[in-house]
């Protein structure tokens, strides 16, 4: 009973958020699970540019994100999923689910372009991850991400997530606090 009124509630968020986004213009966004060629280049490429616009990141923060991104789709396990976002055939985001080990699972790669940020898309896509780290059965889920990201870290916080550690330094061509938040699920 509660898998049939979970999948329910996950149809009609995902109808809610389609019927919005043709409402507001964006007539041609979808998410989904299945790579395709260019993927990878192109969440690599979303996530360099838009931290460089947005918050000053240098061109190192780019293979930071493309080593674990190609490591995670050579290894690729049924305890693993990645969310892709396209808008009118372009990819706009991303979210993914690795296995750090049996029981723990990492968050990462969340990421959504300026003009479909407000339309509740980044909460399902952490609900959607949430969810399948349930099914897989992992125990906890936990990520890293920077202080200065203030709408993605209270996102984290009214899903359950709690900080538990901090480290400031220099990175990606700026002074930071990496911030590590994790779920118990």
């Amino acid at each position: 009973m509660i898998g049939i009124i979970a999948d329910l509630l996950y149809r009609h968020a995902t109808i809610f958020i389609y019927v919005y986004a043709h409402m507001r213009g964006m007539k041609e966004i979808s998410i989904r699970n299945n790579l395709k060629p260019g993927d990878i280049g192109a969440i690599v490429c979303l996530h360099g540019k838009l931290y460089s616009r947005e918050y000053d990141f240098d061109c190192s923060f780019e293979p930071y994100v493309a080593k674990p991104l190609s490591e995670f789709v050579l290894s690729h396990s049924d305890r693993e999923r990645i969310w892709i976002v396209e808008n009118h055939n372009r990819v706009s985001g991303s979210i993914a689910i690795v296995e750090h080990s049996a029981s723990v699972a990492q968050l990462r790669w969340l990421i959504l372009t300026p003009e479909i940020r407000g339309y509740g898309l980044g909460k399902k896509l952490v609900d959607d991850a949430i969810a399948f780290c349930r099914e897989c059965g992992y125990g906890s889920l936990f990520l890293w991400t920077v202080d200065i990201l203030t709408e993605a870290r209270e996102l984290y916080k009214s899903r359950g997530f709690i900080l538990t550690e901090e480290k400031k330094h220099r990175i990606w061509g700026v002074d930071l606090t990496e911030q590590r938040f994790e779920l118990h699920l």
